[in-house]
């Protein structure tokens, strides 16, 4: 929307969309650079990142995996990405996230978000309250390419970290002298003559009595964990949420004298852009809040900006923990091996997709005996759910049918392939509550408004 008269509300240097991890970084970062900093968010921050499990991917030699006595270096961590990310970024953005690396996490630990050396001993998809440092993603897979190191550094704290991580930068950018402004939804850019952007309109309860704005706050927590686990209960708790919004905020203009950052997360509450643009990934269970509705990439389209990969979604479904269960052998409806079991939780998922959406773990009664010795001394409460119920469902352990080993397909192995396996349990890309469903989060890159 072009501005034709600047009667702003209120006025920063930056104006910031969102806060979560990624708009409390760039609040962050516009602070210390002198500006005046206005952070505002649809409810009252935290976004994905505070129900993450809070793992920041970091490596290069950190003061953690010195720790640990981890060795590894920047060039070995940009080997092995670039065999993950492909395209995703340019060769120069991934050297230099590689080389920084290491400087990221203690400028994380400065703003006071905790991390510790302590060394996951097993492959696992998250680590106990006894382990802060893992392999995350699949750098023992890519042995062959580069010296493979632990880089998934969670943040310290019991349960799910990611609201330790949020905690910390919250009371960071509370420190820095930037102004939060919560219960404001941008709803457009406005863009002067030349195509600038330099103002935010806004729809707010800033003005709203207490009790609405109480209401507003307390419904939309009651919601946040059911959307994770329960899309449909989520999306119902969130209706009179978006009821108290459409009547009591009121239209609020900010203006932007320097720029304005969008960090509004990712499109994967948004049915419709789904089914637009990756719509092999509908039907999981959505990583994100009901905010994560697209419209962070809708303000930016809108005023001018290029988007690219929106039909990358990131699926995961992982095997581990119990860390035995890599000796097992996923396969597809045919028969064939579709992946290496020791892949990110995101490479086992995409594979499922790929292979109509449904793939078995093959077991033989070692492996399962294994599996049931260690469930509890290597999971946390929702993954011991999850394998438990993967391991206890009915026929979820039969004898092997119509899948003869000679038809499984081969991969790159960690270590040498398990005997042929006598029994199977089923491993579904979707359709099922908690070991079976596919966790999907969407991002896209776009571009930041002048």
């Amino acid at each position: 929307m072009a501005d034709d008269q600047r009667n702003w509300d209120l006025e920063a240097d930056v104006v910031v969309i969102g806060f979560g991890a990624a708009g409390a970084c760039a609040a962050l970062e516009a602070a210390a650079g002198g500006a005046d900093v206005l952070v505002i968010d649809r409810f009252g921050g935290g976004g994905a990142t505070e129900l993450s499990g809070g793992i920041v991917y970091a490596g290069g030699g950190t003061i953690q995996q010195l720790a640990a006595n981890v060795t590894d270096t920047p060039e070995a961590m940009l080997a092995y990405l670039r065999c993950e990310v492909g395209d995703a970024v340019s060769e120069e953005t991934l050297a230099q996230f590689c080389v920084g690396s290491a400087d990221l996490l203690a400028w994380l630990v400065g703003h006071g978000v905790p991390f510790q050396g302590s060394l996951c001993p097993e492959k696992t998809s998250y680590p106990t309250n006894r382990h802060y440092l893992y392999y995350s993603g699949s750098e023992l897979s890519f042995a062959d390419v580069a010296a493979p190191a632990p880089r998934g550094h969670r943040a310290l704290g019991r349960g799910t970290s990611g609201k330790v991580l949020y905690d910390a930068l919250d009371r960071a950018v509370r420190a820095s002298g930037a102004r939060l402004l919560p219960q404001t939804r941008a709803v457009e850019l406005i863009t002067d003559e030349a195509g600038r952007v330099v103002g935010v309109e806004c729809q707010s309860l800033r003005g709203a009595p207490g009790w609405t704005r109480l209401r507003h706050r307390v419904l939309h927590e009651l919601g946040k964990k059911p959307f994770l686990y329960l899309g449909g209960l989520g999306r119902r708790l969130h209706k009179p949420v978006a009821r108290i919004e459409s009547k009591r905020a009121r239209p609020l203009r900010i203006g932007a004298r320097r720029g304005v950052v969008i960090a509004a997360g990712g499109f994967v509450a948004n049915r419709s852009m789904l089914r637009e643009h990756a719509p092999a990934y509908r039907g999981g269970l959505a990583l994100g809040t009901v905010a994560d509705d697209g419209s962070g990439i809708t303000l930016g389209v809108d005023a001018g900006g290029a988007t690219r990969f929106l039909d990358h979604v990131s699926c995961w479904r992982f095997i581990t923990p119990p860390a035995a269960f890599l000796r097992g052998i996923i396969v597809d409806s045919a028969g064939q091996r579709i992946c290496d079991e020791s892949r990110y939780g995101a490479a086992i998922g995409d594979a499922l997709v790929n292979h109509d959406r449904r793939g078995w773990l093959l077991a033989d009664q070692p492996i399962i005996d294994a599996s049931r010795r260690k469930l509890r001394s290597s999971t946390l409460w929702f993954q011991l759910l999850q394998a438990r119920y993967l391991l206890n469902r009915p026929g979820s352990a039969r004898p092997r049918s119509r899948m003869p080993p000679p038809r499984l397909g081969s991969t790159r192995l960690v270590s040498p392939p398990p005997s042929p396996p006598t029994t199977r349990s089923r491993l579904r890309g979707s359709g099922t509550r908690w070991a079976s469903r596919p966790t999907c989060w969407s991002s896209s890159r776009r571009r930041r408004t002048p």
